[in-house]
């Protein structure tokens, strides 16, 4: 490897060499940036598309909700019509600036089921069992908890408890509880199911996105060079070698040369999308684009898998929604002084902060829904909150069998690809959905939260017989934003990578970000990408530590 060079974000010409280059400053990209700099010995380009992170609510635990359609820090995409969602385009938002989705989701820290990376290794995929991955997890994790079996304690990533338990919140997980669900006190822990509150990423109540806890103590590394506002257009390569990016600045085209790696961690969207502008993917796709087909590969952009949940939304009998403490000027005012001064109040708290993991279809063996409650309402996701005192109750649909894709439109990396999840093309989909629904309703109906109802004012006590629910969660409901798997890893002649990420049929070209997973995870996807993160890039040091020693 090259010797140790003061690297800064606007000293970086075009044609320089780098020993990795790391394709997207997102959950998987800020982790990889740092780990593969720690040594000292490894000079690493990192490229994000989007803008530095400096933006004020980047950094708020509620500021998510600000940044829902800024199209400076969202990509803002949207699905193709879903015929089976009442032929809607349902909103697709991912992040567009340092930290990626970290800097702008809802902070909520689930891993998913130990039976998820069970059924990983199941497929062939060697090293990716459950008892693997979680030193990976433990790893990442600073749990104000403490260690413990499950849990580390000392590593970047913040992970809290809520530090302001809303009396909404604790009476759902009560009426949970009077429901049958027992309590849960650690959705990471030895069992998934039952209802309780949510830990979060978040350190000291400021939002611990992967650019705040990995990759700001890494850029005051020497040997790491971060790029915003570039856009990758294409890997470059010499046969089946990667050997490097062409990226845009501007309107200024700019080469960087990998003496050891390319990295994509771009995401879901746009790790498909970068591969196929690169020749790599479905042949003839590539060929009515007029792009030089380096490998026939259907896989890249193949089966996209995505949570789709149904919301009801309630009114409150008591004025202590988030959308009172916006609409009431005293109440908005007393939050931000709680805020500034303590980092406590509305600002500190997801506005998702308690849920329950259930059984939705008795035939299930684990949790197949996962219900929460949100402390505001609004008509549409990301919208301007309701005019009265609302929250909401909410059903995600675990583990999809629906499939979709990622293709791309046009040869011009500025134009956002074809995003297909086929949300709910499945008969089991739609039953446990139908059936996760009813089930929040029970709970709603239970004494705990009951006393807060006013009103079901979506979709309302006409929505009563299971053909009306599913006509409502087809017209109503939405994605959880957790796209995967579209450049999937495992063993068969469509998997785009191998149990060590690397590209099949290519050299020194790996994928590491959400869209490996063979399949969705059970709950929120982001720890499992930093996971992802940190084991791949324990594996992409290990083949720099082999081939600097000239072993074989």
């Amino acid at each position: 490897m090259v010797d140790r060079v003061t690297l800064r974000e606007d000293d970086v010409p075009s044609s320089q060499s780098f020993d990795f280059i790391i394709v997207g400053a997102g959950s998987a990209g800020c982790v990889l940036a740092n780990r593969l700099t720690e040594s000292g010995k490894h000079r690493v380009l990192l490229l994000e598309a989007g803008p530095p992170n400096r933006h004020f609510w980047l950094h708020i635990p509620l500021g998510y909700g600000k940044l829902f359609t800024n199209q400076r820090y969202n990509w803002c995409y949207t699905t193709e019509p879903q015929a089976e969602c009442d032929g809607r385009k349902v909103i697709a938002p991912r992040g567009k600036t340092l930290g990626g989705s970290s800097s702008i989701n809802g902070l909520i820290y689930i891993r998913g089921q130990a039976e998820d990376f069970n059924h990983w290794r199941q497929l062939g995929n060697a090293g990716w069992s459950h008892g693997d991955v979680l030193p990976y997890f433990r790893k990442a994790e600073n749990n104000e908890r403490g260690a413990n079996d499950h849990h580390g304690a000392g590593g970047p990533l913040g992970v809290s408890d809520v530090r302001d338990k809303h009396p909404l919140a604790a009476a759902f997980i009560e009426a949970a509880q009077q429901c049958g669900y027992p309590r849960n006190d650690d959705f990471n822990g030895a069992a998934q199911e039952g209802a309780g509150f949510y830990q979060n990423t978040m350190r000291n109540g400021v939002r611990a996105s992967t650019a705040a806890a990995y990759l700001r103590p890494a850029r005051r590394r020497g040997n790491l060079a971060v790029v915003s506002e570039a856009l990758a257009t294409r890997v470059l390569f010499e046969g089946r070698r990667a050997s490097g990016v062409e990226y845009l600045v501007g309107e200024e085209k700019r080469i960087a040369h990998a003496n050891a790696e390319v990295i994509v961690a771009g995401g879901a969207f746009n790790s498909p999308q970068l591969l196929q502008l690169s020749g790599l993917g479905p042949a003839e796709l590539l060929r009515s684009l007029n792009i030089p087909v380096i490998a026939d590969l259907p896989g890249v952009g193949d089966a996209l898998n995505d949570h789709y949940f149904a919301r009801i939304i309630l009114r409150c009998k008591e004025p202590i929604t988030l959308n009172d403490a916006v609409r009431n000027w005293r109440r908005g005012s007393t939050a931000v002084i709680q805020y500034t001064l303590f980092r406590r109040g509305y600002f500190a708290m997801p506005a998702i902060s308690a849920g329950c993991f259930m059984r939705a279809l008795p035939s299930a063996d684990t949790p197949d829904v996962q219900c929460s409650i949100a402390l505001y309402s609004a008509h549409n996701m990301g919208g301007t909150l309701d005019p009265f005192s609302g929250f909401m109750i909410t059903c995600c649909l675990l583990r999809p069998e629906s499939r979709g894709h990622v293709r791309i439109k046009s040869a011009d990396p500025r134009q956002a690809p074809a995003i297909h999840p086929n949300y709910l093309a499945t008969l089991k989909d739609r039953d446990t959905l139908v059936a996760g629904v009813k089930a929040l309703r029970r709970i709603a109906k239970a004494p705990a939260l009951a006393r807060y109802i006013a009103e079901e004012f979506e979709p309302g006590p006409q929505c009563d017989s299971d053909n009306d629910l599913l006509d409502f969660i087809r017209r109503r409901g939405s994605t959880v934003y957790h796209p995967v798997s579209t450049c999937r890893m495992g063993q068969d002649g469509k998997a785009v990578v191998d149990e060590q990420l690397k590209v099949r049929g290519f050299e020194r070209l790996r994928v590491i970000d959400a869209s490996i997973m063979p399949a969705v995870v059970s709950g929120n996807t982001n720890a499992a990408t930093i996971m992802i993160a940190e084991k791949g890039a324990d594996m992409v040091l290990e083949d720099a530590r082999i081939a600097a020693h000239g072993l074989h």
